[in-house]
């Protein structure tokens, strides 16, 4: 059976553009969210009872950039492989649709500039787990889903536990709680999304380091025609606390260091029978106090049964 496009939905999950560790910085290594990986999709439903994969895969480009915007001189480049498993269980809670998920990301990423010699390589991310996602029909064509992803500090390395002779580590060593909430309007095959999610980090134990709460929202406008979908994605991150720690930044200004992202591109999406591929470009508007750019996604959804 061929599965409705706007039926499709990803977890609430995964790794962002890293930030590499410095003397003073703003966030100690990883953004919990992969910025706009769930550009695209009809974030606030869940699929039909089954079981579903996805793959993205994700390359980005960025540079660091300091309190005013400006790039520093460092550079990151990092291809994400990022797989989940979802369950979308058939079951009703509070009248809700019940799915649970799982992910295990895995990177490739270089870091290079300011003197640093261009050192990389492959690591795995923290294990993401989401043991629940709760969507709503509501009136007016809207749909309403809550969730909770859950990050294990279980990835290969990390600030504190970084491979010898490299400047970066694979995950954060931490745990992440990451409650969110996603909107839809769906009609006619229009989709008008919008995801958020809020990250708390806990403190790192190796390094003591505690890097401050984000929200991050994806956002999508997109039209289906038959079995193409074409339309606009964007994404924002933004540090809401103050890291603590050694080393936490301190601009002197009320909000300290706090990291903000903003992006903006096209996607493209088709359906293969019950294989779902979409394309997403974005180009980074403005950073701050994080790195910033491009990044190009391809995503593979598709049930397994």
């Amino acid at each position: 059976m061929k599965l409705p496009q706007t039926r499709m939905q990803a977890a609430v999950l995964a790794l962002a553009a890293i930030l590499p560790i410095t003397a003073i910085h703003a966030q100690e290594l990883w953004d919990p969210h992969l910025r706009g990986v769930n550009e695209g999709l009809a974030a606030g439903v869940l699929p039909p009872k089954g079981v579903y994969g996805v793959l993205n895969n994700y390359w980005t480009w960025v540079d660091k950039y300091d309190n005013n915007g400006n790039k520093t001189g460092l550079r990151v480049r990092a291809l994400i492989e990022l797989p989940e498993v979802l369950w979308s269980t058939g079951l009703k809670v509070f009248g809700a649709d019940y799915a649970v998920a799982i992910a295990q990301p895995v990177d490739y990423t270089t870091l290079s500039g300011n003197g640093i010699p261009a050192n990389g390589g492959w690591g795995s991310f923290n294990t993401i787990l989401v043991p629940g996602q709760l969507s709503w029909t509501l009136p007016n064509n809207l749909h309403l889903k809550t969730s909770l992803a859950v990050y294990l500090p279980n990835g290969s390395s990390s600030p504190g536990r970084l491979p010898s002779g490299t400047y970066l580590g694979a995950a954060n060593g931490f745990w992440t709680l990451q409650p969110g909430v996603a909107l839809s309007w769906l009609h006619g095959g229009w989709n008008l999304s919008m995801d958020a999610t809020y990250a708390y980090n806990f403190r790192n134990p190796d390094t003591h380091y505690q890097s401050g709460q984000q929200l991050a929202i994806d956002y999508t406008a997109a039209r289906t025609i038959g079995n193409w979908t074409l339309g606009l994605g964007g994404y924002q991150e933004n540090q809401l606390g103050d890291d603590s720690g050694s080393g936490a930044a301190a601009c002197g200004h009320a909000g300290g260091c706090r990291a903000s992202n903003y992006g903006i591109g096209p996607l493209l999406g088709y359906q293969f029978g019950k294989l779902k591929l979409m394309a997403i470009y974005n180009f980074g508007l403005q950073t701050r106090n994080d790195v910033g750019g491009n990044f190009f996604n391809l995503r593979l959804s598709f049930p397994f049964q």
